[in-house]
């Protein structure tokens, strides 16, 4: 934590602990959930809620029943399987239409940017409901309504305008004048995209990659519409779980995707950081 200079007021000091303290209330309302989900997907017995001997750290009172319930569960294999296939193709697709279309964006003398911008980022202004709707009745038409190559167009779609986003803020403090330079020395213009272009944005362009991934991975609304039950994944099996049958597994389920989203922030965070050095905006 920073230390206030020595000239700060009581006033100022009163402000900054007081700012402090309100930053740690919201914080704690946030992450309040995650605390209350974890320890209760540790419970030996079938109900959520904390028993006498979980309350007394009771080793008894602990179990990794529903861990390993997720793992050997058919359904919950399958989810698995489809999540990460869809994940992983759609975030490809996006990924690489996300930078092509920050790479053009980018151009100083690109017409119509700001209107095309606004197009490419409604998905993420767009309720995801009407989305979905206007997904399953285009689908539905074309014949790809309850198969994987609907459910990974749909949700590269949705995961597109973020890695868009990602990709122009790395943009945005690219210095032009190394492609200029490169273009004088006699390089072509595919040798400075691969050798100098590429290595400036891959930090962005892998971030936006990580949300993208996360995008889909998290998604359930649009794959209640255009998905079927071979389509179903983690989210989808988690929903169904809460409204069939309530099993403590899917607190199992909610810590693991937690601790996968931690990581994932974790990584975009370095790369960010990694970013700003390879920029000279922060210091090494």
């Amino acid at each position: 934590m920073a230390k206030l200079p020595p000239y700060t007021t009581t006033g100022g000091y009163i402000w900054h602990y007081t700012y402090l303290a309100i930053c740690g209330l919201i914080f704690l309302f946030l992450i309040f959930p995650i605390l209350v989900i974890v320890p209760l997907s540790f419970n030996a017995i079938p109900y959520f809620s904390f028993t006498e001997k979980m309350l007394s750290f009771d080793p008894e009172g602990y179990s990794l029943r529903w861990y390993i319930e997720f793992l050997n569960s058919l359904n919950w294999q399958g989810a698995i399987k489809n999540s990460f296939i869809i994940a992983i193709f759609s975030t490809i697709i996006s990924t690489f239409l996300g930078t092509l279309a920050a790479l053009g964006l980018s151009r100083p003398n690109f017409p119509f940017k700001t209107t095309i911008m606004g197009i490419l980022i409604s998905p993420m202004v767009v309720p995801l409901i009407i989305s979905a709707a206007g997904m399953f009745f285009f689908y539905s038409r074309i014949g790809l309504q309850g198969t994987f190559i609907g459910v990974i167009l749909a949700h590269a779609a949705l995961a597109t305008p973020f890695v868009l986003i990602t990709v122009t803020a790395t943009l945005v403090g690219f210095d032009r004048s190394l492609t200029r330079s490169a273009a004088t020395l006699g390089a072509s213009p595919t040798r400075t995209f691969f050798k100098i272009t590429v290595p400036l944005i891959t930090p962005g362009v892998i971030s936006g990659a990580l949300f993208a991934f996360v995008t889909s991975f998290d998604e359930v609304v649009v794959i209640l519409f255009v998905g079927s039950y071979r389509q179903r994944t983690i989210p989808w099996q988690m929903f169904s779980g809460i409204r069939e049958q309530i099993s403590p597994t899917i607190l199992a389920v909610a810590t693991i995707l937690t601790i996968l989203s931690i990581l994932m922030l974790t990584a975009m965070e370095l790369l960010r950081r990694r970013n700003e050095r390879m920029r000279g905006m922060a210091p090494k």
